[in-house]
């Protein structure tokens, strides 16, 4: 939000309690007044929701990934989850891979999320617990709306997706890979090829940088994207966007970074705010479309690491270690600087 304010533009904030924060204060992770509140407004930021000691309330409904993150993934039909990762130069070296010149990594991983082994039932205990059930199923239209959107994503970067399926084993993916090939036939400037999950999961990295944009299911596309987001050397880097349907010319969404609430540092201003802030660059670009505000973000996000800052997560010798609070501080005085 301190940075949002810092770019000068005009924005209208509501806060609204949500998965442990809101278990706490009234027993529920996503209360109805919140899930209510989201869908009045043009864009949702959303923080972190959970923590270990939320893992075994009972039912698991109530806990916070299940009784939150997916029910406002359903509710507000955000079925499309953009998680880019980008090599950003100050960071060459935070990356555990050994990065060789001119491969830096510029990715997107397009991620259906509403449907597959999260959403499908039945999904339940059996046999006094010793039996585990999950389901996993996909329909055509829900394959076609995300490979649209993928190929919106393709055509404002180098115009080439890898699907990624397991279709040598499940019929889901078997579906999936049919319907994107039909899909690719209609959409001829965009180039679309297929890779198994296991593959794709040994070329990120073999060699990061030969992907543009990763189309994948919803499971498959949570453990790719994580991995991903350690290419570029920390998962406090990388943002997210999750979107619904276009409507009246706007295109609503629920912004988060990739990371989750890393409880054993809680209040030690140790976390690095960059994904969280770089997940506000992409609400400007999705839902406001502002893209010079977004660039803006983005720049000054590179101009704070240029100056040398580190939080714990990306400190390298020879640079200067700083609180989430004084990189947050950095970035937004960077916008006011540029914008004088």
């Amino acid at each position: 939000m301190k940075v949002l304010k810092a770019t000068g533009a005009s924005f209208e904030f509501e806060t609204a309690l949500v998965g442990g924060a809101a278990y706490d204060d009234g027993g529920h992770p996503l209360p109805a007044a919140t899930l209510d509140l989201c869908r009045k407004s043009d864009a949702v930021l959303l923080g972190a929701v959970g923590g270990p000691r939320y893992d075994q309330i009972q039912p698991p409904t109530l806990r916070p990934e299940v009784g939150a993150l997916l029910p406002l993934r359903s509710e507000l039909n955000l079925y499309a989850n953009v998680r880019p990762a980008k090599t950003l130069r100050p960071l060459m070296q935070a990356s555990p891979l050994k990065m060789r010149a001119g491969s830096m990594v510029d990715l997107v991983v397009m991620r259906e999320l509403t449907g597959g082994i999260y959403f499908a039932k039945p999904r339940e205990r059996r046999d006094n617990g010793a039996t585990a059930v999950d389901t996993c199923i996909y329909h055509r239209h829900e394959v076609e709306r995300i490979a649209n959107r993928a190929f919106q994503i393709a055509r404002q970067r180098r115009r080439e997706i890898v699907s990624v399926d397991k279709a040598n084993v499940l019929e889901t993916s078997r579906l999936w890979r049919e319907v994107v090939t039909e899909m690719a036939a209609k959409n001829p400037d965009v180039k679309v090829t297929h890779m198994l999950v296991d593959n794709c999961a040994m070329q990120l990295i073999r060699e990061p940088a030969q992907f543009d944009v990763i189309l994948t299911e919803n499971m498959f596309g949570d453990i790719l994207s994580d991995e991903a987001s350690m290419i570029t050397g920390s998962l406090g880097l990388l943002p997210s966007a999750s979107l619904s349907d276009e409507k009246a010319g706007k295109v609503f969404g629920l912004y988060e970074p990739v990371h989750g609430s890393a409880p054993d540092i809680a209040g030690q201003g140790r976390a690095n705010p960059i994904a969280a802030i770089l997940s506000t660059a992409l609400m400007l670009r999705y839902s406001f479309d502002d893209d010079r505000g977004a660039r803006r973000i983005e720049d000054a996000v590179e101009h704070a690491l240029d100056a040398g800052l580190r939080t714990a997560d990306i400190f390298e010798k020879g640079c200067n270690l700083v609180s989430t609070r004084e990189m947050g501080d950095a970035i937004a005085f960077r916008l006011q600087s540029a914008a004088l």
